[in-house]
């Protein structure tokens, strides 16, 4: 803005160059008061959503009965890119922690960093910076609530993999002698009900409403704080979920206990898109992606009844290297990937103990298998479950025409989105520490 406003100054003259002057005072004021007017953050990461995922899932959620392809919510909050290298003690390519790091605290660090810089120094992230501020802070998310993500918005620790010493940081670690956070929804109990500390008990005590089942969402108390805990890790995969629809469920309950006058700061992490790309699993991931897009299309109708909030999406990284065209053919063909019943794991499982696997097979993957494939399957009668695993990969790649360069993660740019006061500042190329400088600025942080 400052070097525009430099070139026309000295290319333009008389009353049309002060015309111009105020018409730029005028686009900076209301870019400062849209900014002042962001009461409440709502911050959501798609972990492993590179470019690729976000333009393969517009062409899964096509209405096959239009002629034109449609645009997704992700087509309608696109802003900008950000690169995700991590500090360069590492390299150029970044794992989960690091990237995240990044994105909450605006310092970048080496790989498998949680909260601390280079030299392994803790550096402050927004939502210890909101609390501070007065405001209510949460974390929804698909994963284990201690997994990078969520731990590199909430805590500080030289590794990810610390996964106990990060739970208990989650009571121990006090801002102004408050809990971090408010609201804590995703999986988890292996890591806070251990033989040598049950960190669920201490939060009930502290005064935290605890609910172990998805079912109980929709009944909590929200004038009470929140710890939820799913699943032993991870939640259930996309596929595996009943109602389809597990990450929007998770974002209502925490906005319901977040909503209050000084406003909210809320982490949202669709956390398996990661995981399905680290597989490979074509199926799982644009299940994962639907499950995204519901929660932001949700987002975005809360953002019209609540012009005070502003929401910025991105990735850390992007995972698998997947492509939308795996041959010369020149085609991708999603629709073998919208019937399925279960996801290609849970599948993989019954297949083990099936005496007809060709027809379970087909109805659970929701269309018929050719000669071929049910001679592969039937072949394998003294297979395990990570071998059905990988031919019903291998099935879904061929029939989709889907590609994969590897099983980690890539150095592409990733995708951002953003809406409501303040989203003009996120527009364009960035790097991802600057993410967090403007969610930091935005927080009023100097």
């Amino acid at each position: 803005m400052r070097l525009e406003f430099y070139i026309i100054c000295n290319i333009v003259q008389g009353d049309k160059m002060k015309f111009i002057v105020m018409l730029l005072c005028a686009g900076l004021c209301a870019s400062a008061s849209a900014a002042k007017q962001a009461k409440n953050i709502i911050m959501v990461v798609g972990d492993g959503m590179g470019p690729s995922y976000t333009t393969a899932y517009r062409y899964f959620a096509d209405d096959k009965t239009t002629p034109e392809v449609e645009n997704t919510v992700f087509d309608r909050l696109l802003v900008g890119m950000a690169s995700t290298n991590p500090h360069q003690v590492t390299g150029y390519v970044t794992d989960s922690a690091a990237g995240a790091t990044a994105l909450a605290t605006g310092v970048k660090t080496y790989n498998e960093a949680i909260g601390v810089d280079h030299t392994k120094l803790p550096v402050q992230n927004v939502i210890e910076w909101a609390k501070m501020q007065g405001m209510k802070t949460g974390v929804a998310v698909t994963s284990q609530i201690n997994h990078a993500t969520p731990a590199a918005f909430t805590t500080h620790n030289e590794s990810r993999h610390n996964y106990n010493d990060i739970a208990d940081n989650y009571y121990d670690q006090k801002i102004g002698g408050q809990f971090t956070l408010d609201v804590m929804l995703g999986g988890g109990w292996d890591f806070f009900i251990r033989e040598d500390r049950n960190l669920v008990e201490e939060f009930k005590q502290a005064g935290y409403q605890y609910i172990d089942s998805p079912e109980q969402l929709d009944s909590t108390d929200k004038t009470k704080a929140l710890l939820g805990l799913f699943a032993k890790v991870g939640l259930p995969t996309a596929l595996d979920t009943k109602n389809k629809q597990r990450l929007p469920a998770l974002t209502k309950t925490a906005i319901k206990h977040l909503e209050n006058e000084q406003g909210f700061f809320l982490l949202v992490e669709a956390s398996q898109v990661d995981w399905a790309g680290h597989g490979n699993d074509i199926a799982a991931a644009m299940a994962e992606m639907h499950d995204l897009a519901l929660t932001l299309e949700w987002l975005e109708s809360y953002l019209q009844k609540h012009p005070d909030t502003l929401l910025v999406v991105t990735a850390d990284h992007s995972t698998g290297g997947m492509s939308i065209g795996a041959d010369d053919n020149y085609s991708w063909s999603p629709q073998w990937l919208t019937q399925l019943k279960l996801s290609p794991q849970s599948i993989a499982k019954q297949l083990v103990l099936s005496k007809d696997k060709g027809e379970l097979a087909s109805e659970l993957l929701g269309f018929e298998l050719n000669i071929e494939e049910v001679n592969r399957l039937e072949s394998m009668d003294t297979g395990q479950a990570n071998d059905f695993y990988i031919v019903l990969k291998t099935l879904l790649d061929k029939r989709s025409n889907t590609g994969w360069t590897t099983r980690g993660h890539t150095g592409i740019d990733v995708p951002v989105f953003a809406k409501g006061p303040g989203s003009e500042m996120f527009r364009g190329f960035q790097d991802n520490t600057q993410i967090a400088e403007r969610i930091f600025s935005l927080l009023g942080k100097k």
